[in-house]
């Protein structure tokens, strides 16, 4: 008797001798078997159904686990000590829309009284992009000492280790500022990233626009380097491209005018309070973490 699957798939023969009363077999006979053989192929199926999901479920949570180690790590790779300064108070953080994303911020000790910012966005999402931002923090963090001697041959350095060890049109925005308390100057190169806002006291703006193409993507590459004063009161607003993309139901994107709405109803804030608010704005017009498309990171600094 055949054994048949629920799609009528051959998964095996029931297979018998002569009966031990040596009478044929009947058509009763036969019913019972091939009944007999239908029930035999509904429980084979569900057992191979059954292991194949257990091997997922394992598969799940070790991916599972696998995920939350690699989430404990990237957040060990965002700034763990921050340069003690007189004259700017600041604070960063990235939100990411999945649990490891190529959002990338930090702060570096370049000497006393001097810091490198740094804020960075990887193209694309999740665990790829999350590997590349772990490149690009270890390229930009082990050549860091080159920045306070010589700014623009360090960003010429980070986009040529960036440019070995990444495929073809694979890059990233990158936002560096050298800051000095002794002259309350911001000595900056934007490669390809969002302008940052610095908004004075007075309310004027400035956009601290490209000073260079994405790192990655050319070998032959170079930064022209610009400079700032950020004075008392200045607010220094950077952040990715998350932020002003983020969309509501609409499909309406955050954007520059919002942004620039939220930071100047909050000036008066704390560099860490004015943060808060812009996040919560844009998530508030997005609809919650759960809606986010990208991963938010800010940097805000405030002169005092």
């Amino acid at each position: 008797m055949p054994i048949l699957g629920r799609n009528s798939s051959l998964l095996g023969l029931l297979v018998l001798g002569p009966r031990l009363s040596e009478e044929p077999y009947s058509s009763e006979d036969k019913s019972l078997l091939d009944f007999v053989a239908s029930q035999a192929g509904i429980t084979l199926e569900n057992i191979d159904l059954a292991e194949k999901m257990a091997e997922r479920m394992e598969a799940e949570r070790r991916a599972s686990r696998d995920m939350e180690i690699a989430k404990e790590v990237q957040a060990r790779l965002f700034p763990q000590k921050f340069p003690s300064l007189q004259t700017v108070e600041y604070a960063g953080r990235c939100i990411q829309a999945r649990d490891v994303g190529g959002d990338y911020y930090d702060f570096l000790s370049l000497g006393p009284g001097r810091m490198g910012i740094v804020l960075a966005d990887i193209v694309g999402k999740g665990i790829p992009a999350a590997l590349l931002m772990a490149n690009l923090q270890a390229d930009v963090r082990s050549q860091s000492l080159i920045a306070a001697q010589n700014l623009a041959q360090f960003l010429k350095s980070v986009n040529q280790s960036f440019y070995d060890s990444t495929s073809d049109g694979t890059y990233a925005t990158l936002f560096f500022g050298d800051y000095q308390d002794s002259t309350r100057r911001l000595r900056f190169a934007n490669c390809g990233h969002n302008p940052p806002f610095l908004v004075r006291v007075g309310g004027a703006l400035e956009r601290l626009g490209a000073t260079a193409t994405v790192l990655g993507l050319f070998e032959d590459w170079s930064s022209s380097i610009c400079e700032v004063e950020i004075g008392i009161g200045d607010v220094l607003v950077m952040y990715t491209d998350g932020i002003t993309e983020a969309e509501n139901a609409a499909g309406d994107q955050f954007g520059d005018e919002r942004l620039l709405d939220t930071i100047c109803a909050n000036l008066d804030l704390s560099p860490s309070a004015l943060l808060d608010s812009i996040v919560v704005a844009t998530l508030g017009f997005s609809g919650g973490e759960r809606k986010m498309k990208d991963d938010f990171t800010l940097v805000v600094a405030r002169g005092r």
